[in-house]
Protein backbone atom coordinates (compact mmCIF):
# COMPACT_ATOMS: atom_id res chain seq x y z
CA UNK A 1 0.00 0.00 0.00
CA UNK A 2 1.60 2.81 -1.43
CA UNK A 3 0.90 6.14 1.63
CA UNK A 4 1.27 9.68 0.28
CA UNK A 5 1.20 12.92 1.69
CA UNK A 6 0.35 16.54 -0.36
CA UNK A 7 1.38 19.40 2.68
CA UNK A 8 1.01 22.89 2.47
CA UNK A 9 -0.57 25.91 4.43
CA UNK A 10 -3.95 25.65 1.84
CA UNK A 11 -4.68 28.95 3.10
CA UNK A 12 -7.05 29.15 1.25
CA UNK A 13 -7.88 26.23 -0.24
CA UNK A 14 -8.67 26.95 -4.00
CA UNK A 15 -9.02 24.73 -7.13
CA UNK A 16 -5.88 24.57 -8.09
CA UNK A 17 -5.07 22.79 -4.77
CA UNK A 18 -8.21 20.60 -5.35
CA UNK A 19 -6.73 19.76 -8.80
CA UNK A 20 -4.12 18.18 -7.39
CA UNK A 21 -5.82 16.19 -4.36
CA UNK A 22 -8.06 14.75 -6.83
CA UNK A 23 -5.32 14.10 -9.46
CA UNK A 24 -2.94 12.76 -6.87
CA UNK A 25 -5.80 10.39 -4.62
CA UNK A 26 -6.16 8.80 -8.28
CA UNK A 27 -2.33 7.38 -8.00
CA UNK A 28 -1.95 6.05 -4.32
CA UNK A 29 -3.44 4.02 -2.03
CA UNK A 30 -4.09 6.33 0.53
CA UNK A 31 -3.17 10.44 -0.01
CA UNK A 32 -3.13 12.59 3.33
CA UNK A 33 -3.74 16.48 2.79
CA UNK A 34 -1.50 17.86 5.43
CA UNK A 35 -2.51 21.10 6.75
CA UNK A 36 1.12 22.95 7.79
CA UNK A 37 1.09 24.95 10.72
CA UNK A 38 4.14 26.94 10.69
CA UNK A 39 4.51 29.31 14.17
CA UNK A 40 7.59 31.07 12.29
CA UNK A 41 5.36 32.96 9.85
CA UNK A 42 2.52 34.70 10.31
CA UNK A 43 -0.80 34.28 11.16
CA UNK A 44 -2.75 33.53 8.21
CA UNK A 45 -5.86 34.32 6.66
CA UNK A 46 -7.72 31.45 8.32
CA UNK A 47 -6.81 28.99 11.68
CA UNK A 48 -5.47 26.03 11.04
CA UNK A 49 -8.49 24.61 12.46
CA UNK A 50 -10.58 26.60 9.92
CA UNK A 51 -7.83 25.54 6.76
CA UNK A 52 -8.38 21.58 7.96
CA UNK A 53 -12.62 21.86 7.93
CA UNK A 54 -12.18 23.77 4.48
CA UNK A 55 -10.07 20.76 3.45
CA UNK A 56 -12.28 18.20 5.09
CA UNK A 57 -15.55 19.42 3.58
CA UNK A 58 -14.37 19.78 0.20
CA UNK A 59 -12.64 16.43 -0.25
CA UNK A 60 -15.42 14.61 2.11
CA UNK A 61 -16.48 12.38 -1.38
CA UNK A 62 -13.00 10.49 -1.80
CA UNK A 63 -12.92 8.00 0.70
CA UNK A 64 -8.65 7.59 -0.45
CA UNK A 65 -8.01 10.98 1.06
CA UNK A 66 -7.85 11.90 4.87
CA UNK A 67 -7.11 15.56 6.60
CA UNK A 68 -4.85 16.71 9.62
CA UNK A 69 -2.78 19.27 10.34
CA UNK A 70 1.39 18.87 11.47
CA UNK A 71 3.73 20.75 12.93
CA UNK A 72 7.60 20.59 12.26
CA UNK A 73 10.31 18.96 9.67
CA UNK A 74 7.96 17.39 6.82
CA UNK A 75 9.90 13.99 6.82
CA UNK A 76 9.00 13.47 10.91
CA UNK A 77 5.14 13.55 9.92
CA UNK A 78 5.90 11.07 6.78
CA UNK A 79 7.42 8.76 9.14
CA UNK A 80 4.82 9.13 11.92
CA UNK A 81 2.14 9.21 8.92
CA UNK A 82 3.96 5.90 7.37
CA UNK A 83 3.91 7.48 4.36
CA UNK A 84 6.87 7.42 1.27
CA UNK A 85 5.68 9.82 -1.53
CA UNK A 86 5.78 13.74 -0.95
CA UNK A 87 3.31 15.23 -3.59
CA UNK A 88 4.16 19.06 -4.40
CA UNK A 89 1.48 20.85 -6.78
CA UNK A 90 4.03 22.90 -9.35
CA UNK A 91 2.30 26.03 -11.32
CA UNK A 92 5.37 27.24 -12.93
CA UNK A 93 9.33 27.12 -12.92
CA UNK A 94 9.41 29.18 -10.06
CA UNK A 95 7.33 26.71 -8.39
CA UNK A 96 9.60 23.97 -9.42
CA UNK A 97 13.34 25.83 -8.06
CA UNK A 98 12.05 26.00 -4.84
CA UNK A 99 10.70 22.45 -4.31
CA UNK A 100 12.99 21.15 -5.86
CA UNK A 101 15.62 22.27 -3.22
CA UNK A 102 12.90 20.80 -0.55
CA UNK A 103 12.56 17.62 -2.21
CA UNK A 104 16.85 17.46 -2.32
CA UNK A 105 16.47 18.06 1.53
CA UNK A 106 13.36 16.15 2.27
CA UNK A 107 15.53 13.42 0.81
CA UNK A 108 18.73 14.34 2.32
CA UNK A 109 17.03 13.67 5.93
CA UNK A 110 15.06 10.53 4.78
CA UNK A 111 16.44 8.21 1.57
CA UNK A 112 12.77 6.91 2.30
CA UNK A 113 10.84 9.57 1.02
CA UNK A 114 10.01 10.50 -2.73
CA UNK A 115 8.94 13.90 -3.91
CA UNK A 116 6.15 13.27 -6.87
CA UNK A 117 5.58 17.01 -8.55
CA UNK A 118 1.85 16.98 -10.16
CA UNK A 119 1.89 20.09 -12.62
CA UNK A 120 -1.54 22.54 -11.96
CA UNK A 121 -3.93 21.81 -15.03
CA UNK A 122 -3.56 24.50 -17.08
CA UNK A 123 -7.26 26.34 -16.06
CA UNK A 124 -5.44 26.24 -12.82
CA UNK A 125 -2.31 27.63 -13.13
CA UNK A 126 -2.45 31.14 -12.63
CA UNK A 127 -4.46 30.81 -9.16
CA UNK A 128 -2.76 31.17 -6.00
CA UNK A 129 -4.08 31.53 -2.16
CA UNK A 130 -2.07 34.71 -1.75
CA UNK A 131 -3.58 36.03 -5.09
CA UNK A 132 -6.86 34.71 -3.68
CA UNK A 133 -7.07 36.39 -0.33
CA UNK A 134 -6.38 39.79 -1.79
CA UNK A 135 -9.14 39.48 -4.34
CA UNK A 136 -11.25 38.24 -1.49
CA UNK A 137 -10.01 41.24 0.52
CA UNK A 138 -10.86 43.80 -1.90
CA UNK A 139 -14.19 42.48 -2.27
CA UNK A 140 -14.04 41.13 -6.27
CA UNK A 141 -15.48 37.78 -7.35
CA UNK A 142 -13.16 34.36 -6.34
CA UNK A 143 -16.40 32.16 -6.87
CA UNK A 144 -14.46 30.64 -9.80
CA UNK A 145 -11.58 30.26 -8.00
CA UNK A 146 -12.12 28.18 -4.90
CA UNK A 147 -14.48 25.12 -3.79
CA UNK A 148 -17.88 25.92 -2.28
CA UNK A 149 -16.02 25.59 1.50
CA UNK A 150 -13.78 28.21 0.92
CA UNK A 151 -16.58 30.81 -0.37
CA UNK A 152 -18.44 30.61 2.33
CA UNK A 153 -15.62 31.18 4.65
CA UNK A 154 -14.62 33.85 2.85
CA UNK A 155 -17.90 35.84 2.48
CA UNK A 156 -18.01 35.22 6.34
CA UNK A 157 -14.53 36.53 7.14
CA UNK A 158 -15.24 39.77 4.70
CA UNK A 159 -18.54 40.30 5.70
CA UNK A 160 -20.39 38.93 2.93
CA UNK A 161 -19.90 41.20 0.46
CA UNK A 162 -21.98 40.79 -2.19
CA UNK A 163 -19.23 40.11 -5.38
CA UNK A 164 -18.40 36.80 -3.65
CA UNK A 165 -21.52 35.53 -4.18
CA UNK A 166 -22.30 32.09 -6.23
CA UNK A 167 -19.29 29.26 -6.30
CA UNK A 168 -17.90 27.40 -9.16
CA UNK A 169 -16.08 23.61 -8.68
CA UNK A 170 -13.13 22.56 -10.39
Amino acid sequence: MVRAVYPGSFDPLHNGHVDVIRRASRLFDHLTVAVVHNPLKDTGLFTVGERVAIVRETVAGMPEVDVTAFQGLLVAFMRRANATVIVKGLRAISDFEYELQMAHLNRQMNREVETLFVMTATRWSYVSSTRVREIAGLGADVSKLVPPATLRRLRRRFGGRDALEGAATP
